[in-house]
């Protein structure tokens, strides 16, 4: 009769991705596999999330009644790559993103150069949905390895870039310090473009798209001021002559998303719209919030970063303001426990120390089965937490 009475604990597994290793619903299936290995009676809810980053179209497609169709589009370099468009089910809402073209992830360490590498693929994108008919696009930014400002798209769209000869310049961001005017229109057909992001960094400056980010897709210093000084240019051109453009875009927030691919959104009249917070609404995750004991969230590497903007931040603070624990589980945790639990995280696990630390191969041995590890994670977890 006693055994009856016994509380049935409900847990939200509401992960972002395991970049370059597992998806966000991947993720979340493992933990909720190893948690059932300890406790099969508890109600386990997965809502897996993303940020406009690379998974944003799958975390959708998971919680919309929509239509995924393929599209073939090109990668930072130009190659063939796979892309894909999410259709809600009355056809008016395309939603996309930049890493499928213009992502990190499709180059090999030795090929990036934000100097030359474009944002091409991400126009044929944007170009299907509104083909499609859609009137509203979304898209997803984030992970990128471009640095062009967009301009890559704008030419597949139908806006050249033409220096003062007027030959159509070459692609990537570099070649953007020789931009004298535009040719052509884009062509939209109406639609509206969202950009679906948590960076708020501008276009320009110290805090810009070149300085911030340039480094981490192969620029050197010298690279970064070439850089952002051909993206002033290109946004003054821009503003000259691309009607609709606001004025000031350099310094608009979110310009400097994904190699500035905000900025040639805001250019077209679109706007920012936070990427969790879409996703958020669309899992209905907020409701899931108001109904659990326990929240698990997650990403690859949980460090300061992860506190700004990104899943796990939103997660937790959304937690702590309903009083839930809220606990993360990451590939490694560099975040210090003070700063985490201030964010509203109760604790945080990493793969790293569960598979021994560095003596044992650190992040890389962890990495290698993190399926297997997060199974195992998600078994720890059950044992702590489950009444």
């Amino acid at each position: 009769m006693w055994a009856a009475t016994l509380h049935r604990m409900r847990v939200l597994l509401c992960p972002d991705k395991f970049a370059g290793t597992l998806p966000a619903p991947e993720v979340a299936a493992a933990v909720a596999a190893g948690w059932r290995t300890v406790t099969a009676g508890d109600d386990l809810l997965l809502r897996p999330l993303a940020d406009g980053g690379p998974g944003f179209v799958e975390v959708l497609a998971e919680a919309l009644d929509g239509r995924r169709v393929p599209v073939p589009t090109v990668d930072p370099l130009g190659r063939p790559a796979a892309g894909e468009i999410l259709l809600t089910a009355d056809g008016t809402t395309a939603y996309l993103e930049s890493a499928q073209a213009c992502g990190l992830h499709l180059l090999t360490a030795a090929e990036r150069d934000p100097k030359t590498t474009t944002s091409y693929g991400l126009g044929l994108l944007v170009t299907a949905a509104v083909e499609s008919g859609a009137s509203t696009v979304v898209i997803g930014l984030g992970g990128s390895g471009t640095n062009d400002g967009g301009a890559g798209m704008l030419a597949a769209l139908g806006v050249t870039p033409l220096d003062a000869g007027g030959t159509a310049l070459p692609y990537g961001g570099a070649a953007l310090a020789a931009i004298d005017a535009l040719d052509g229109a884009p062509r939209l057909r109406g639609a509206r473009l969202v950009a679906a992001t948590d960076v708020d960094n501008p276009l320009l400056g110290l805090h810009g798209a070149s300085n911030v980010f340039g480094p981490q897709k192969g620029a050197d210093r010298a690279d970064v001021l070439l850089l952002d000084a051909a993206l002033e240019r290109f946004a003054e051109v821009l503003e000259r002559d691309l009607p609709g453009c606001p004025a000031g875009l350099g310094a608009l927030p979110g310009g400097g998303a994904a190699g500035g691919l905000g900025a040639a959104i805001l250019a077209l009249g679109g706007a920012c719209e936070s990427g969790i917070g879409l996703v958020t609404r669309a899992t209905r995750l907020d409701a899931a919030l108001d109904t659990v004991d326990l929240v698990i969230t997650g990403e690859g590497s949980f460090d300061h970063q992860s506190l700004r903007g990104k899943v796990v931040a939103g997660v937790a603070g959304a937690a702590r303001d309903r009083g839930v624990p809220c606990v993360v589980v990451a590939g490694q945790v560099s975040t210090g426990r003070r700063e985490a639990a201030s964010a509203g995280v109760t604790d945080a696990y990493s793969l790293v120390e569960h598979f021994g630390g560095e003596e044992a191969g650190g992040l890389d041995a962890a990495l290698s089965r993190p399926a297997d590890g997060l199974r195992e994670l998600g078994a720890r977890l059950a044992r702590q937490w489950s009444r």
